[in-house]
Order: structure tokens, then sequence, then C-alpha cells
């Protein structure tokens, strides 16, 4: 058997395992773990097979809700051609004419592509009717979102990114050059590196640095203490505190301060635990509950100087990392999450001293989630909006956040 040939299998054989996968694929859980559990049983595949399957996979679902008419195998062609800048073999085999044109700018892939000329030069633009079609929600976002460059975002493999914690700046820095990997210095604390680097093979996680995202680390300028607060020893509660990064965040900013966090089970404040102890945050409350139950007392009775209510949604300013979402995503999430927002802050909001701070913060694009709970808040709670800011991600490879501080 010639080596064209054993190549042609390969290829046909990637694209009939991707297709498999999509197939099958319900969105019932992240993708990731979807598909280790497909890979465990279907174990004929070597290493690089897996990682080029599921490459194939994440570019169909990159394409979101564009290119509805188009089979499953000519849209993960499409997927491939319009999310990778290196040429590949796979495509050329399918696609020659496409792969020659693949280093392009993606605006002008977009076009040829729109054009039904992939194999031509372009000079325009064209409409762009696909791209918008990625993402079909345009009517339902925030404010401040250039919708054009977020609907192309999807098509873009994010960064990963790094803060590098209090201390560590010389010696991050010194193990970070002698590795040879390729990163981007965004300030002085956060640092870009390409996705899917092993970073603690060289990094000590969470005492050196923070995995934790760009606008997530910006989050950081919205947390400073109230003009009633007690700037030597102030009460702050990360009320839906998951990983704890925010948290970490905030002790290194403000160290010394009365940290309470709470989640709704207590396995996520097991983990929390941990990684506080990896971080050096020993003293600190915690407790579970479902903060959305009405008539939710607190535990211990206090108030605080700052909330933190980086509360669920529908992760929509994430999405980009976890295509799958954004295919599987349902409109109807986004009240649904509405109310669970508003459920939450009714319970929190009463422990709020006069004159502190509610730091509300979702990853979500939606105005529903966003601008317009800051109304419900002012007008529910009479509270004051001091700085609200659209953290748009699209620009930087990053994840778009929404966060608003309001006084009480």
């Amino acid at each position: 058997m010639t080596f064209h040939l054993l190549s042609q299998m390969k290829y046909d054989n990637q694209i009939r395992y991707a297709s498999q996968v999509i197939e099958s694929f319900r969105g019932e859980m992240p993708l990731h773990n979807w598909l280790k559990n497909y890979f465990r049983e279907n174990k004929q595949m070597g290493s690089r097979d897996r990682k080029q399957i599921a490459e194939l996979v994440y570019c169909y679902y990159r394409l979101g809700h564009g290119w509805p008419e188009v089979a499953v195998k000519e849209r993960v062609l499409i997927g491939i051609f319009l999310c990778n800048s290196n040429k590949s073999e796979l495509l050329d085999y399918f696609k020659p004419e496409w792969n020659s044109q693949i280093q392009r700018p993606l605006w002008e892939k977009l076009s040829l592509i729109e054009k039904g000329e992939a194999g031509l030069p372009t000079a325009g633009t064209g409409g762009f009717t696909h791209l918008q079609q990625i993402f079909p929600w345009k009517h339902n976002l925030s404010q401040g979102i250039d919708y054009q460059a977020f609907s192309a975002s999807f098509l873009i493999q994010p960064s990963l990114f790094i803060r590098v914690r209090p201390g560590f700046n010389a010696v991050v820095r010194t193990k970070l050059a002698s590795s040879g990997l390729p990163f981007h210095e965004l300030s002085a604390s956060c640092i870009a590196v390409p996705n899917g680097t092993a970073l603690g093979k060289f990094l000590v996680l969470d005492k050196e640095v923070v995995v934790q995202d760009l606008n997530s680390q910006k989050v950081g300028e919205f947390f400073f203490p109230g003009e009633n607060s007690n700037h030597t020893k102030w009460a702050a509660w990360d009320c839906c505190a998951a990983s704890g990064g925010k948290s970490i965040l905030l002790n290194d900013l403000h160290p010394g301060i009365d940290l309470t966090v709470s989640d709704s089970r207590e396995s996520i404040l097991y983990n929390l635990s941990h990684r506080f102890h990896e971080a050096g945050l020993k003293s600190y409350h915690s407790f579970a509950a479902d903060l959305s139950a009405p008539g939710f007392n607190f535990p211990q009775g206090n108030s605080f100087d700052m909330i933190i209510a980086d509360l669920p949604c529908t992760g929509s300013g994430t999405w980009s990392r976890t295509p799958e979402s954004l295919f599987f995503f349902d409109l109807k999430g986004i009240e649904r999450y509405a109310k669970l927002q508003q459920s939450i802050l009714r319970n929190i909001v009463p422990r709020l001293k006069p004159g502190g701070a509610l730091i509300y913060i979702t990853c979500s694009v939606f105005a529903k989630e966003n601008e317009e709970q800051v109304a419900f808040l002012r007008k529910e709670f009479g509270l004051t909006e001091e700085k609200t800011k659209l953290l748009a991600g699209y620009e930087d490879k990053a994840d778009s956040m929404f966060v608003s501080r309001l006084s009480r």
C-alpha cells in the first residue's frame, strides 16, 4: 500500500470519527469531558489521531450557528479553513484550493467563503452573512459590544492568561524565559501564553501565579474599600466563590481583609480550601448555602463592607473557550439565569453595610444579565451605581465580562 493511499485513509478516518462525535454529542456535558470518554472507548486511535479529531470537532462548533445548510463534513472543513492560519495536510487533501489560501487574514477568508470563491484572491470583505449567523442574538447583547468583531472571535482560539502574584515577578519571568515558551506581557502582573500550555511543569500554580483570564484580573480595579470601611480590617464576602480566583486577587490587593467565602456545595469549598492553602491564604471563613433559596438567613448574622457577587450566568462571554455552549444554547437560558441572579441578589444585598460596595460580575454578554440587573439593583434596593464597565475580550483573545460597583 502506497504512502499516498495510507494518507488518504488516515484523513478519511479522521473526518469519519469527527463526524461520529458531532452526530452523537448533544451538549449534555463539557465537550472535552465527552471526548475523553469517547477516546477511552475507542482505543484504536493513536494520540496524534485523537488530537486531530478533537481539533476537527472544535472547529465545527466554533462556527456556532453559521452555515446551517452545510453537511457535517463540509462544515468541519470550513471550520479548519477559518480557524487556522497554518497549512493543513488534511485540508490539502480535501480542499487544496482552500489550503492555499489558509494563511490569509481571517476577514479575507470569510469573504472568500461568502463569495464562493475560496480558490481565488479577493480585495473586498463581503457582507459576512454567515459571520452574523455564528452568534444570532445581536439584539440581546449588552451595549458597547462590536457585534461583528465579537462574532468573529469565536473563530479564534483564546489565549491562556496568568496573573503573577506579589513578590514573584522576577522568578516567574526568569522561569518563563528559560522555558523557551512564547509569552506576551500585557502588564506587570498579566502574561498571556498559548492555550493548552502545561504551566505546572515550570511554574508553581497558585503560589507564584494564578491562572486567571485577563478581564477577571481587571475586575480587581473595582476592589477597594468604601468610604465608611475600616481600611485596616474591612470585611468582604465572596458569595459565589467557585474556585476562589477573585478572593485570592482581593487578598493580594488588600492583605489582611476579613474574608468570607461561600458557594452552593461543600465539595466546591473543599477544593477551594486546597487552592487557598497553596496560595498561602489561611485566614478566612466559609460556608455552603443555596443563596437563591427564599428566606435565606446568613448563618453568622454578619454584614460586610464589600460583597463580590460573581453570579451564575449563561457564560456567553467565555464561549470562545467552550464553543459547544454557543452551538447548543437556548435563548430561554437568559431568562432562567436572570431570575436566578435576582433571587441571589435579594438575599445578599441586605448583608451590605451602609456605605458598603456590591461588586456585581458576570461573564455574560447579554443585557438582561448585565445592565438590566444593575437597573434592578438601583430600583429594588436604592443602590448607587458608582462604576460600570463591559470588559470586552474579543480584541485580546480573552473572555468578555461585565462588572458594576454599586454602593449602599
